[in-house]
C-alpha cells in the first residue's frame, strides 16, 4: 500500500502566501526523501488560508524543486476550467517533468456563486462533468486525426487520472469509466463506507484502469506525545469551525483550551467532519493507521494535516513515514 500526502499549501497566522508555497516546496521534498508516494495539491478560491488556488502553477514549482515524488492535484475542480485548457496545462507540465505528474479532477466548484461568476463560470458547469472527463481523457490519450481539436502539449501523454469525491456519485462516476478513486474522507466521511462498497461492486475495466484503485484521505496529528498532538491538532480544528461558520482565515496557532475558541456544540460538528484522523504519539498514530486499513483496505492512503509550526508539520509526517515503515523501505531502495 503506498502513502502519500495532500497539501492545501495552508497560510499560517503570522505568515502569508510566499511562506506558506515555501513550507509546501520543503515538505514535498522531505516527502520524497521518506519515501511519500505523491504529494498532491488542492484547488480552493476565495480563502485566505489557502495558497493552492492556482494548482497548476503551483505543481509545476513543486516539481522543479523535486526529482521522483509525484507531483499532482488533489484536485482540479473541473467546473471551473475547459477541458482543453486542463488538458493542455497537465499535458505541459508531464511533457516538462515525465511521468510523474497526476491530475485527480473533482466535482465541487471550489468556491461559492460569486468565486464561480469571477472565474467566468456557472453552477450548472456541475451537470457536464462526466462528458467533461471523458473529453479531457480524450485530450490525454494517443492522436486522434478524426478530432478537430487536439491538446498541443496534451495528447500522448497519459497523465493519470483520478476522481475525486465525497459522495456516490463520484465512485459511481470512477467505477463507470474505470478510473482510479480518491474519496474525501478526510472532511466529509459520511459516505465513504457506501461508495467504498460501489465503486468496487461496479467497477468497470476499460482503458484507463484494468482493476479499481481506492484512496483513502485520512487527517494526521503526530507528534512525540499524544498531548503534543491534541495540541496541534487545535489549528484545524478551530480552523474548520470558523471555515464552517462563514468565516475562513488564515490558519490559527495551537491553543491548550479548545472549549475557549470553539464552543461544544460547533466541536461535535467538527469532530464528527474530522473523524477520520489519526492524531496521537507514534503508537497511537499507528494503532488507529492501522485500524482504518484493516476497515476500508485501500490501495493508497493520502495523509493531510494543517499544523501551524513547520517544524512540527514536518516531524508530524515522519512519525506518520516512520509507522507506517516507509523509512525502512526508502533506506532499502
Amino acid at each position: 500500500m503506498e502513502l502519500s500526502i495532500l497539501d492545501l499549501a495552508p497560510v499560517p497566522e503570522g505568515a502569508d502566501a510566499r511562506t506558506a508555497i515555501g513550507r509546501s516546496v520543503r515538505l514535498a521534498q522531505a516527502a520524497e526523501a521518506l519515501g511519500y508516494a505523491r504529494f498532491w495539491l488542492a484547488e480552493h478560491h476565495n480563502m485566505p488560508g489557502i495558497a493552492s488556488a492556482a494548482t497548476a502553477v503551483l505543481i509545476g514549482h513543486v516539481a522543479d524543486h523535486t526529482r521522483t515524488i509525484r507531483v499532482g492535484a488533489g484536485g482540479i475542480m473541473l467546473p471551473n476550467h475547459a477541458p482543453l485548457a486542463v488538458a493542455e496545462a497537465f499535458g505541459t507540465l508531464a511533457t516538462i517533468h515525465g511521468p510523474r505528474i497526476d491530475l485527480g479532477l473533482g466535482r465541487a466548484p471550489g468556491g461559492d456563486g460569486a468565486v464561480m461568476h469571477a472565474l467566468r463560470r456557472g453552477l450548472s458547469r456541475n451537470d457536464d462533468f462526466p462528458n467533461d472527463v471523458i473529453e479531457l481523457l480524450t485530450y490525454l490519450g494517443p492522436p486522434r486525426p478524426d478530432l478537430a481539436v487536439a491538446a498541443h502539449p496534451g495528447q500522448g501523454t497519459a497523465v493519470p487520472v483520478w476522481i475525486l469525491g465525497s459522495s456516490l456519485y463520484g465512485a459511481s462516476l470512477a467505477a463507470a469509466l474505470g478510473l482510479p478513486y480518491a474519496f474525501a474522507s478526510h472532511f466529509a466521511p459520511n459516505d465513504l463506507d457506501e461508495a467504498v462498497r460501489l465503486y468496487r461492486q461496479r467497477f468497470q475495466p476499460g482503458p484507463w484502469g484494468e482493476a479499481p484503485r481506492f484512496m483513502l484521505a485520512a487527517n494526521l496529528f503526530a507528534a512525540d506525545t499524544d498531548a503534543q498532538a491534541r495540541r496541534l491538532q487545535t489549528s484545524q480544528q478551530i480552523s474548520f469551525a470558523r471555515l464552517r461558520s462563514g468565516q475562513p482565515g488564515l490558519l490559527p496557532r495551537p491553543v491548550d483550551d479548545l472549549d475557549a475558541h470553539v464552543a461544544p456544540h460547533q466541536q461535535r460538528l467538527v469532530d464528527a467532519a474530522l473523524r477520520i484522523t489519526a492524531v496521537g504519539g507514534p503508537d497511537t498514530v499507528k494503532a488507529q493507521l492501522d485500524a482504518l486499513i484493516a476497515q476500508y483496505r485501500p490501495d493508497e492512503l493520502i495523509l493531510t494535516g494543517n499544523i501551524w509550526d513547520e517544524q512540527a508539520r514536518l516531524r508530524s509526517y515522519a512519525i506518520g513515514a516512520e509507522v507506517m515503515g516507509l523509512s525502512s523501505r526508502s533506506a532499502a531502495a
